[in-house]
């Protein structure tokens, strides 16, 4: 478990930030299997019940593709090679499987590769549906208990249905502790920087659900007791996009004299704003969560008969965020190749700025080496909205 008495929770999630996938390393020493995911899509409450632990994987901006392009067109999201190309090398030596979620071209197309070249113990490729109707709930349950089974195996032990109503419990549990501590964001200024948020939402993402739990309420704790900061009128700002999972970008954003209060990330707002219902079955709130409150581009999500109703269902909890959070702008900052986010921006950006809300919307890839041209024009978007 991890041991705050020796330092705050910020530097706890610091260090596991900075040296991802230490504390998963440190658990699969002493006997722990390690099963890693690679998106919004994984079915978490479920590894937890298997009694193993979840692990999102994450690439490094910093670092170049060296090894991944020799197996994947470079075509391929620039995520999704730059986490391959790190899994090749090593840096995830410690899993003993992988679950891989049907989402994009960019994954499904490439799951043998993956699967071929990692040679893991483990391995399951999760086929969820794009659409919402009942049958795809069903289908949704169907693969679920695919999932529950292979695990099962894996592990040799029955997965029954408490253990995935206590998981469905505590990661529940969790996502309402980070939400808490989102609401401190709310201040102007925040009470935690877009730039120490960004590390707890990485930290919390490598850890068994107790220890992120008790991370993010140190953090909480750490963050309440600071002295309330004076007001200001700088930039409040939402970024908006899908696996941005490095600070990098977001010290450009406050580095040009904003504060970030808001995200419509996957590894943010996207993973934390939605609970699973508990329901007699638990799997049946398990697949509504994942199929219908999940708000990601790949799902089709059909609610109301007009346009605008659809756009009020894709987008409209970021007008509430912009209201919640007192949003001044938004920065949709996309990857390159990502035809999901890329085919949704024109609709979603018309759609804030229709709340008044000015929009940026930049397309870039997953590493640092373009960040100067980015933050030429961050910067031109604060100066006018300031």
């Amino acid at each position: 478990m991890t041991n705050f008495a020796n330092g705050s929770g910020l530097t706890v999630a610091d260090k596991y930030y900075s040296q991802y996938g230490l504390r998963a390393r440190e658990l699969k020493g002493s006997g722990k299997k390690i099963i890693g995911y690679l998106s919004v899509l994984g079915p978490i409450e479920i590894l937890t019940a298997a009694g193993v632990v979840p692990f999102r994987l994450k690439g490094n901006v910093s670092e170049a593709i060296t090894k991944g392009d020799a197996y994947m067109e470079t075509i391929i999201c620039p995520f999704v090679r730059n986490v391959f190309d790190a899994a090749i090398k090593g840096k995830f030596d410690f899993l003993e499987g992988m679950v891989l979620p049907h989402q994009c071209d960019s994954i499904d197309r490439t799951d043998d590769v993956w699967a071929n070249n990692l040679q893991l113990p483990y391995w399951h490729y999760l086929n969820v549906p794009h659409v919402t109707d009942d049958p795809s709930i069903e289908f949704m349950k169907d693969i679920l208990r695919l999932l529950i089974r292979s695990l099962e195996k894996l592990t040799g032990k029955k997965i029954t249905d408490d253990d995935i109503a206590q998981a469905v419990k505590a990661h529940n549990e969790n996502r309402q502790l980070m939400r808490d501590l989102y609401v401190l964001r709310k201040s102007n200024p925040p009470m935690i920087s877009g730039t120490e948020m960004m590390k707890v939402l990485v930290a919390a993402m490598s850890l068994p659900v107790d220890e992120s739990s008790a991370l993010i309420k140190s953090v909480t704790e750490e963050v309440k007791a600071r002295p309330m900061p004076a007001n200001g009128k700088v930039p409040r700002i939402m970024l908006i996009g899908d696996q941005i999972d490095d600070v990098a970008i977001i010290d450009t954003i406050e580095g040009a004299g904003a504060h970030l209060v808001m995200d419509d990330l996957s590894i943010g707002s996207k993973m934390y704003w939605t609970d699973v219902d508990a329901t007699p079955d638990p799997i049946q709130g398990i697949a509504e969560r994942y199929l219908r409150k999940l708000k990601i581009p790949t799902t089709f999500v059909g609610d109301g008969n007009t346009y605008q109703e659809n756009l009020e269902a894709r987008f409209g909890h970021m007008k509430q965020f912009i209201k919640e959070f007192k949003v001044d702008g938004a920065i949709l900052f996309i990857y390159k190749y990502c035809d999901p986010y890329g085919f949704d921006v024109p609709a979603m950006k018309s759609f804030i700025e229709s709340g008044g809300t000015p929009v940026l919307y930049l397309e870039d890839e997953y590493s640092t080496s373009t960040l100067a041209r980015v933050k030429t024009r961050i910067e031109a978007f604060l100066e006018m909205i300031a």
